[in-house]
């Protein structure tokens, strides 16, 4: 039996004196194990991010992790987010000062703290801008800026959100790379279907908050009539068709 990492068990979230944004949504994430969150804008795909990470509370349900309910309003170091602006993740004087923000408040310091910054910085492949000011960054260095900033916690899952906005095609292609290497589970919300396509098993569909559809990536991003009818178009690797020197067939 696989072993569950995180479960979400009838999750409801209702903005307070507003509407429903997520509405009894339930799965559960084995290690390892990658899944792409798809959905039009408003779907509450970001919400259900933060409220997998404790920083939005339920209205109703749970978020269990390890078997063990996540509290709201706390924090687990095995779920690390990146958020969809890196602006909003960046806020020390510099990139490794950055990085050491959360290794450090996990109670890391001296020799251990700089190791832990040092292996995160490395994996990621900016160790050359450890001594950068956040703010002389590309978007291509801040969002992997950001992501050492979680690697350093050592999280089981990674919760991704709109990984490849913004990027341009070399650090797009780098970012697949470094992310298809890791071991960590992932939920990747991305409008980038190509990215989830080639990172993902597993897709899961959503649209004003409800779960529509739970499967197989190829199977759910390839529907026609389904992703048309919830404002998504199936990737251009998926549609069959044939023009000179190209060609995608079925």
């Amino acid at each position: 039996m696989t072993h569950s990492l995180v479960r979400i068990d009838s999750l409801s979230l209702t903005r307070p004196g507003g509407p429903v944004v997520l509405r009894d949504i339930a799965f559960d994430v084995a290690l390892g194990e990658r899944i792409g969150l798809v959905g039009p804008n408003g779907a509450g795909k970001s919400t259900l991010m933060l409220a997998m990470t404790g920083v939005l509370p339920a209205t109703r349900g749970a978020v269990l992790v390890n078997g063990k309910p996540l509290p709201p309003g706390s924090f687990n170091p095995a779920i690390g987010l990146l958020f969809q602006q890196s602006e909003d993740q960046l806020f020390s004087p510099t990139v490794a000062e950055d990085v050491a923000f959360g290794a450090r408040n996990l109670g890391l310091s001296g020799p251990k703290l700089d190791a832990a910054v040092n292996k995160a910085l490395h994996r990621t492949g900016i160790a050359d801008l450890a001594h950068r000011p956040v703010h002389h960054l590309s978007g291509g260095e801040k969002r992997l800026a950001c992501l050492a900033g979680i690697l350093v916690m050592e999280p089981s899952m990674l919760l991704l959100d709109e990984p490849s906005s913004a990027l341009d095609i070399r650090n797009r292609r780098h970012l697949i790379e470094l992310l298809d290497g890791m071991e960590q589970a992932m939920l990747i919300a991305s409008h980038d279907l190509e990215l989830v396509l080639e990172l993902c098993s597993r897709v899961i569909l959503i649209d004003q908050g409800e779960i529509v559809a739970d499967g197989a990536a190829e199977g759910i991003l390839g529907d026609a009539r389904l992703m048309a009818r919830h404002g998504q178009e199936v990737p251009h690797s998926l549609i069959p068709h044939t023009h000179l020197g190209h060609a995608h067939t079925t």
